[in-house]
């Protein structure tokens, strides 16, 4: 069933999957028109944020709190203070540019990313992709759609012909040799948006990911639509999940994702990976 039409009786989780979509699509004509045009800051973890990453997420978390105000949202962008403690079944986790480099610079790789969590797991997600304008979204038990599409992850392995995408370690020195071994066995895809790496891996357009350099609020959204589609995302070194606080501080997470032989080939050539 098309996710965007859903029965008159619709269950408490489809009426939050129709709600998130049309907050989603409300904010592409801003975000849009602002590509390459508005003044960014640097926050002090060293990322950049801009006029249209708040209003985002102000505008989506706004309706949906109007619709659902049991539920609790989290935005990086309008955090402050300290850790809040997840208490509802339904958490809302945004964000609301996920690639604000590209954006700043005018690169359209970059996109809205939307993640439902139930019970602190995230069980649908939503992503509008820039530079294809196209909404994709999925959830288990519900598929994995790009646009009109119903896509899966590829049941590919590891070899030279893969395409992977890759985040590097913030920290120096930090995972010595991933690098070198990804780039001698694959070919390397590095495209500044986490969610879109692993929301490409959901719809078949990448074979994997590996990335160490993320929070949870960047890939969400797209760990509901690898699962939707029939992959894995491990998380290597500090799980978030479930999600029992939201803080600004969490650590950062290290993973790889794509079909199972896909995990399992990845693990097995990054240095000092157990498998």
């Amino acid at each position: 069933m098309d996710p965007m039409s859903i029965p008159t009786e619709a269950s408490a989780l489809d009426k939050r999957i129709t709600a998130a979509c049309k907050a989603v699509l409300s904010q592409t004509d801003r975000l849009e028109s602002d590509l390459g045009n508005v003044k960014s800051e640097w926050k002090a973890d060293g990322s950049r944020i801009t006029e249209t990453d708040i209003a985002i997420s102000e505008a989506i978390l706004g309706q949906l709190a109007e619709a659902f105000p049991e539920d609790q949202g989290f935005s990086e962008e309008l955090m402050t203070g300290d850790p809040i403690d997840v208490t509802s079944r339904y958490t809302w986790m945004l964000d609301p540019i996920d690639g604000t480099n590209n954006f700043a610079a005018g690169l359209t790789q970059c996109a809205i990313s939307l993640a439902l969590l139930e019970d602190g797991e995230p069980v649908y997600g939503v992503i509008y992709d820039v530079s294809r304008r196209r909404l994709m979204q999925g959830g288990v038990g519900r598929g994995m759609w790009d646009g009109p599409d119903q896509v899966q992850v590829r049941q590919s392995r590891l070899t030279r012909s893969a395409s992977v995408g890759f985040h590097s370690p913030r920290d120096e020195g930090k995972y010595p040799g991933h690098g070198e071994a990804i780039v001698t066995q694959c070919k390397v895809r590095a495209i500044g948006s986490s969610a879109l790496h692993l929301a490409y891996v959901a719809a078949g357009m990448l074979d994997g990911v590996v990335d160490h350099n993320v929070k949870l609020w960047d890939i969400a959204a797209a760990v509901a639509m690898v699962r939707a589609a029939g992959g894995e995302v491990r998380f290597l070194a500090n799980n978030p999940t479930p999600l029992r606080r939201f803080d600004l501080g969490m650590p950062r997470i290290f993973y790889v994702a794509g079909a199972t032989a896909m995990c399992d080939d990845l693990m097995a050539v990054l240095p000092g990976v157990e498998t």
